[in-house]
């Protein structure tokens, strides 16, 4: 038994069909997409908190005056160049004194500036990353309604198909007792006409009928 309803020709299935299958493949390759997206912003905003840390680790150290000797603090302080390059020369440091290892104290209002400026970034980049999870449980969400459509769709199909199969049915078993009835009346008719008249037997207490007369 063909799918494909009474009336509608084959031709025309193939049209509908195509389009709802490459939309089924389009969703997933879009969300595939947002996902790369949502990942590659993860992975910014988690440099821009390292980048935040070692800013703030080395506005400290500056402003105690910090021994740079120390293995620890020559470290921060090579992450922190590579961090304020884009920022530094913007304001002067401002000398508040000397520590008490002979170090001078600073107060660098650059490395604030570059700390202001990192976080309104990763401000936006946190915005960034919950409107691609947004548009991914979006995603999702079409993705299961489609598939509830579609799975609706089957079911309508599958029953129209069983009610085409039992109106046949019900059709072939009443031809074939339309069939037999007439074979019937048929085979009837044709038994009367080829049936001989027979000759009614005599009333009871009638006298026999007279032998006929010889010679007669």
């Amino acid at each position: 038994m063909s799918n494909v309803p009474s009336g509608m020709p084959s031709s025309a299935v193939p049209s509908t069909a195509v389009p709802a299958e490459a939309e089924s493949h389009e969703q997933p390759l879009k969300r595939g997409s947002i996902w790369l997206a949502r990942a590659v912003s993860y992975l910014v905003y988690a440099y821009l908190l390292v980048v935040e840390a070692i800013l703030l680790i080395g506005f400290l150290l500056l402003l105690f005056g910090a021994n740079p000797s120390s293995s620890f603090v020559a470290w921060a302080y090579r992450n922190l160049d590579r961090a304020m390059r884009p920022f530094r020369g913007i304001f002067a440091p401002v000398e508040i004194g000397t520590a008490g290892n002979d170090v001078e104290a600073i107060f660098d209002t650059s490395i604030m500036f570059a700390m202001i400026i990192y976080a309104i970034i990763a401000i936006a980049v946190s915005a960034l990353i919950a409107w691609l999870t947004t548009r991914i449980s979006r995603v999702d969400r079409e993705v299961a309604l489609e598939s509830a459509q579609d799975q609706h769709q089957r079911e309508l199909q599958a029953m129209r198909d069983r009610a085409t199969v039992v109106e046949a049915q019900n059709a072939a078993v009443h031809a074939a007792a339309a069939e037999q009835a007439a074979a019937q009346q048929a085979a009837h008719q044709a038994g009367g006409q080829a049936a001989p008249l027979a000759t009614p037997p005599p009333a009871a207490g009638t006298p026999p009928p007279p032998p006929p007369a010889p010679g007669s």
